[in-house]
């Protein structure tokens, strides 16, 4: 049940690919790698559904979690280039009624980089509201900072993508959702299907089903994921991780994203859903400077330029672990180690999903499946698939 290809020199991935099935527990799965802008990796196997057994197809879409993070990132990259906001500008500047409770000097910058202390939300949020842009942005506007913006960071678990689509929607002249502005400037161009917002006529079938990770695997490492101590104990249901991640509610629940009501509506920092070819693909644009998009050049020295930490050092109040965030992608740092160096950006999903840019092997990378893992980073199945084409690269400019 492993289909796909990979270009001369790079077997070893499609090895590696085979193994995670054989030996990783491995349910459906897919990989697609391009080197210097050239399809080198495309390859996919395994179960779209584990109820029914049906195959995952070559066309087959899967929901990637955080991952969309990175592609989120990527659309307001687009709109910097287009000159349509400045990453160094107030974010009340173009949407004056964020500058409420404490917000009014916070920087797109700060926010992108988790740093405005906005990640968690206080009013109960449902699909409904998550329906209502014009009332979630409200509900946004009126958050107050959970610390001094720009004095620490912590991860903008849910709402950080309904900040960057109300910010596309100030700036577009179209006044356009993240989702929509995504599509229309970013996949449409790039031949890429990659939903934020499912649309109706997908059917099904075509859906890789998500099967969370068993609760005895994630009791097990609990030390890989750190925060979910916080997150199951209810006496610590004041900490800014518990109230970060368990609102809305609904989103709590993993099963929940097979659900097509969770799935239609457009959230920027978690349901993105797509063939993992579409999300190689668009890294592997940026990673030799976006010129299909045509991406100007100070763009891409933006986010290909060393992260700038937060006053009081690298350590992420929510995640309870060291990070380093910049213009809305994760970077390379201590032991979330990715690319040749660390002018490489991407994002790590919930489950083992991963995607990323190296600009300096011009490589676009993801990789995702339908068995959640209980990883933050370095999910094993993952892991091996990225080293083994780079020691498949090496070997080739050896």
């Amino acid at each position: 049940m492993i289909h796909g290809w990979v270009a001369s020199g790079f077997e070893e991935v499609k090895a590696e690919f085979r193994k995670n099935f054989a030996e990783r527990d491995e349910l459906g799965a897919a990989c697609a790698i391009y080197h210097n802008g050239k399809k080198v990796v495309d390859l996919w196997g395994g179960c779209r559904d584990h109820k029914t057994r049906s195959p995952w197809e070559e066309d087959t879409l899967v929901l990637v979690f955080s991952t969309t993070k990175g592609i989120a990132a990527m659309t307001i990259a687009v709109a910097h280039s287009r000159g349509l906001l400045d990453y160094d500008e107030k974010v009340a500047r173009y949407w004056p009624e964020f500058a409420q409770q404490g917000k009014e000097n916070i920087t797109v910058r700060q926010l992108l980089s988790h740093q405005a202390g906005l990640s968690a939300v206080d009013e109960p949020l449902n699909l409904e509201v998550l329906g209502d842009l014009d009332g979630l942005a409200e509900i946004l506007a009126r958050q107050k900072p959970a610390w001094k913006p720009g004095t620490k960071h912590g991860y903008h678990c849910w709402d950080l993508g309904w900040y960057q689509s109300e910010l596309i929607r100030r700036v577009d002249p179209q006044h356009r959702s993240l989702g929509r502005f995504f599509q229309d400037e970013i996949a449409k161009p790039l031949g890429l299907e990659f939903y934020i917002g499912l649309p109706p006529h997908i059917p099904d079938s075509r859906i890789a089903r998500i099967r969370p990770a068993r609760v005895v695997q994630v009791l097990l490492n609990l030390d890989e994921v750190p925060y979910l101590k916080l997150c199951i104990n209810p006496l610590k249901s004041g900490s800014i991780t518990y109230r970060t991640v368990m609102n809305p509610r609904i989103l709590t629940n993993h099963k929940n994203f097979n659900r097509r009501a969770v799935l239609s509506v457009e959230i920027p920092s978690a349901n993105g859903i797509g063939q993992v070819r579409s999300i190689a693909k668009a890294y592997g644009v940026f990673a030799v400077g976006g010129r299909a998009l045509h991406l100007e050049d100070e763009t891409f020295r933006a986010i290909t330029a060393p992260a700038i930490p937060p006053l009081s050092g690298v350590r992420d109040e929510v995640l309870l672990t060291d990070q380093c965030y910049a213009l809305g992608f994760c970077r390379p740092f201590n032991n979330a180690q990715f690319g040749l160096s660390e002018r490489a950006f991407g994002f790590a999903g919930a489950g083992g999903s991963f995607a990323f840019a190296d600009p300096d092997a011009q490589v676009g990378y993801a990789y995702a499946p339908n068995r959640m893992g209980v990883y933050a980073f370095d999910d094993p199945r993952e892991k091996a698939l990225r080293s083994a084409f780079y020691r498949c690269l090496s070997r080739l400019y050896a």
